[in-house]
C-alpha cells in the first residue's frame, strides 16, 4: 500500500486551500505550453469519432481551487481545437475525475465546486501509484505538483546499519550519494508503476501532462534549491531535541517522501517504460512572473499546508506549531539562502501521448 500524504484540508488558517498560490502560479506559467500542446499534438477528431465525450483526470487534486482552474484551462484548450476544426455539430461533453488519496479532504474540493461548471464532476479516491480506471477510458491526464512525492519513504534509510542510515537529516539535500541513490531507486520503482497504470487506462492517443519539481541535468541532488527549506525544518526538529521536547531517535526514523528529477532521468524512465512517447519536456521558471522578493513566511505557510499531517503523524501533533514558529524566526537566514542558491530552471514540465 502507498502511504498516504494529504494536504491540510477544510478552508482554515494552515489549510492547502488558503495555502497553495505559489503552486498555482507555478502551474499558471505552463498554461499556454498545455494549450499549446492540445493544440498541436492531441488528434481530438479520433479521441471523439465513437462518442462525444472527453474524459479527464486529475491526479493529485487535493482540495481545490488549484484543481479546479487547471481543469477549466484543460477543457477550454480541448474545446477550442474541437469547435475551431468543425468537427462535428454535435456538442463535446466533458467528465472530470478528481483523484487523490482516501485521506483527502474530499468534502471540502466538492463543497467549492462551481455549480456553473461545464462538465460532469466524480471523485476517485486512492493513490496514483495503483490502477484507479478502466483499461482505455482516459482521453487526458493531468498532474501537477503531486509526482514529487513518493510512494513510501525508502526503506533502506532507516537500517542503522547500512551507509543509507540518514541519521541527523529528514531529506536528500546535503546527504551522502548513498542516501540519494536510496531516494532515486524508489523514485524509479514508483515512476514504473505510474507509467504502466496509466498506460493501462489511457487510449491510444490520449495525453498525459505532468508537472512536478524538477533539477538541471547537470546539478547535484543533494543541492537541490527547495532543499533549503527541509534543512532548515530538519535543524528546528534538531534543536527541540537539544530543548528535550522530543527525542533525537524520533527526527532519525523520519524522512520526507519527496524527490526532484531531472530532465535525463525522467526522459530515461519514459523510454524505458515504453508505452508513451516524450512530446516535450523541458525545465520551467516557477517564478518568471513574479516580480517581488519570496515571501519566506507565506512559503513555510504552504509547506505546513502540505506537511503538517506527515509531521504529527510522526512527532506528535502538539509540537507542530512549535516546529514551524521555530523555522519562522530564520526568515532572514532562509530568504538569504533561497536567493543564492536560485535556479531559473526547476519546474519540470512533460507531454506524453500514449502509444
Amino acid at each position: 500500500m502507498a502511504e498516504s500524504f494529504p494536504m491540510n484540508g477544510g478552508d482554515g488558517t494552515y489549510s492547502y486551500t488558503k495555502n497553495s498560490q505559489y503552486q498555482r502560479e507555478a502551474s499558471n506559467i505552463v498554461k499556454e505550453i498545455i494549450d499549446e500542446a492540445i493544440a498541436e499534438k492531441l488528434d481530438v477528431k479520433s479521441l471523439t469519432s465513437t462518442s462525444p465525450t472527453i474524459r479527464i483526470a486529475d491526479l493529485g487534486c487535493s482540495v481545490g481551487p488549484n484543481t479546479f482552474i487547471s481543469m477549466q484551462n484543460v477543457i477550454a484548450a480541448v474545446e477550442n481545437k474541437y469547435y475551431s476544426q468543425s468537427l462535428s455539430t454535435e456538442k463535446i461533453e466533458f467528465q472530470v475525475f478528481f483523484n487523490d488519496h482516501v485521506s483527502n479532504d474530499f468534502n471540502s474540493l466538492f463543497a467549492s465546486l462551481s455549480p456553473d461548471r461545464q462538465y460532469f464532476a466524480a471523485g476517485v479516491p486512492g493513490s496514483f501509484y495503483e490502477l484507479l480506471f478502466p483499461s482505455s477510458s482516459l482521453h487526458f491526464v493531468h498532474s501537477a505538483y503531486a509526482l514529487q512525492w513518493l510512494s513510501k519513504v525508502p526503506e533502506k534509510l532507516l537500517d542503522k546499519n547500512s551507509p543509507t542510515w540518514n541519521k541527523g537529516r529528514i531529506h536528500y539535500t546535503g546527504a551522502s550519494d548513498d542516501v540519494v541513490h536510496a531516494y532515486t531507486t524508489e523514485f524509479e520503482k514508483g515512476m514504473e508503476i505510474f507509467l504502466n497504470t496509466r498506460g493501462k487506462e489511457i487510449v491510444g492517443g490520449g495525453m498525459m501532462v505532468l508537472i512536478i519539481p524538477g533539477i538541471p541535468d547537470d546539478i547535484n541532488h543533494s543541492d537541490l534549491p527547495a532543499g533549503v527549506l527541509f534543512d532548515f525544518l530538519g535543524s528546528s526538529l534538531l534543536d527541540m531535541v537539544n530543548a528535550g521536547i522530543i527525542d533525537e531517535a524520533q527526527v532519525d526514523s523520519f524522512n520526507l517522501p519527496i524527490y526532484a528529477a531531472s530532465p535525463k532521468e525522467m526522459s530515461r524512465l519514459v523510454e524505458r517504460n515504453g508505452n508513451f512517447t516524450i512530446e516535450k519536456i523541458e525545465l520551467t521558471d516557477p517564478r518568471s512572473k513574479i516580480d517581488a522578493p519570496v515571501n519566506v513566511q507565506a512559503l513555510i505557510m504552504h509547506l505546513r499546508a502540505a506537511m503538517e499531517g506527515m509531521f504529527s503523524q510522526h512527532f506528535g501533533r502538539d509540537v507542530v506549531d512549535e516546529l514551524f514558529e521555530r523555522t519562522s524566526q530564520n526568515c532572514v537566514e532562509i530568504s538569504d539562502r533561497l536567493q543564492s542558491t536560485y535556479m531559473k530552471g526547476t519546474q519540470l514540465f512533460i507531454v506524453l501521448k500514449r502509444k
